[in-house]
């Protein structure tokens, strides 16, 4: 942007040659502004600072109860043993139609990936449903199949861990 050169109008007069969409200048605009009193800087308000009493020790405690009870009971209480593994083939020639049991429950196999690679193992994933179309999931890791097999049951949106004692094929 470039400042446009003015001429300097003598106080009082106003030019009658200018046109009007040119506006003042800026000394015309800011010219007297020498008896403008300025307010004193007011102090910063105090902040109240809040404390903590007794109640609202015994709610938070009440929740953080609440929070631990909720994930308790999404991991069944922690680590379980691995379920007791009955298997017809290995379980890398399990694919999709065919039939596992778990707990005595027939599930058909909708799906056998590998769900994530951690370089020198693989997390695999088997996903079953059942006849009444529940989903689940055998997770499990590639180089210790037996040890890691844990199945995951598809609640709303999430899959939570279910304690199973027996898997076969």
């Amino acid at each position: 942007m470039v400042a446009k050169k003015t001429k300097k109008k003598e106080a009082g007069k106003v030019n009658a040659d200018k046109s009007d969409d040119e506006g003042m200048s800026l000394d015309d605009a800011f010219g007297d502004d020498e008896d403008v009193e300025y307010a004193p800087a007011s102090k910063p308000a105090k902040v109240k600072k809040k404390t903590v009493d007794e109640d609202d020790m015994d709610d938070m405690d009440d929740m953080v109860e609440d929070a631990v009870n909720v994930i308790e009971k999404m991991n069944h209480n922690g680590p379980s043993e691995p379920p007791k593994v009955s298997a017809s083939r290995p379980v890398s020639k399990i694919k999709k139609g065919d039939k596992i049991k778990i707990d005595g429950v027939e599930l058909e196999v909708d799906a056998h990936y590998v769900l994530m690679d951690h370089g020198s193992t693989k997390e695999m994933t088997i996903e079953v449903f059942d006849k009444n179309d529940k989903e689940y999931q055998i997770r499990y890791f590639d180089d210790q199949v037996e040890s890691t097999m844990e199945v995951y049951e598809l609640q709303e949106i999430m899959y939570i861990k279910k304690p199973v004692k027996n898997i076969s094929w």
